[in-house]
């Protein structure tokens, strides 16, 4: 063989080599991606219909929610934040407007209290996603029932909607006072390596 087939050879070989990595590495960052961010990933993707783009706007997510130091409650302000979704919840029989305004305002509270910045909604959601992928859902259909029940007001509004909102709102909050338990642990020392 000739040398120069030889050096076209091992150069092909190489750029082989080198796309089945990137291919590969691609392939990864999608699964931990899907894995990560669960149904907010479909999410992502529908809201850009482009992948790339879409993955890249969850990794932005990931580091600015990283640098925003996310704190677990104490004890106490976990009790005391649960206390207080007791009675929210208890009012919800005489008065579910209010019930669900406050509800909504207590789940503010703590995502303040941790540590999330509480602006803008869809940056509240986006935050969120980022340790709560599983119930931003909820955020979200919660959110869309109370904008509509404080644009239509009392006639506007089933009070099924408003227990609806309720529960959507009660999965956050519930997933929000989370308790370091083994498997939290994991999934934020997971996290941590990432970085």
């Amino acid at each position: 063989m000739n040398n120069a087939v030889v050096i076209v050879l091992v150069i092909a070989l190489v750029v082989a080599i080198g796309v089945a990595v990137w291919l590969y590495m691609q392939r990864r960052r999608t699964e931990t991606l899907r894995s990560d961010f669960g149904p907010e990933y479909d999410r992502a993707l529908h809201d850009h219909r482009d992948q790339h783009e879409a993955e890249h706007e969850l990794e932005q997510r990931r580091e600015r929610v990283e640098r925003l130091h996310i704190q677990p409650l104490p004890r106490a302000e976990r009790d005391r934040f649960a206390e207080r979704w007791q009675s929210v919840q208890a009012q919800f029989v005489d008065d579910p407007n209010g019930a669900l305004r406050d509800a909504d305002a207590l789940v503010g509270q703590v995502m303040q209290t941790r540590g999330y910045p509480v602006g803008d909604f869809e940056q509240r959601a986006a935050d969120v996603s980022v340790n709560h992928p599983r119930v931003v859902e909820h955020y979200r259909a919660a959110h869309a029932i109370a904008v509509r029940n404080d644009r239509d007001g009392v006639e506007g509004i089933e009070t099924e909607d408003l227990r609806q909102a309720m529960v959507h709102f009660r999965a956050l909050f519930e997933d929000l006072l989370e308790v370091e338990t083994p498997d939290t642990t994991t999934r934020n020392s997971h996290m941590e390596t990432r970085r």
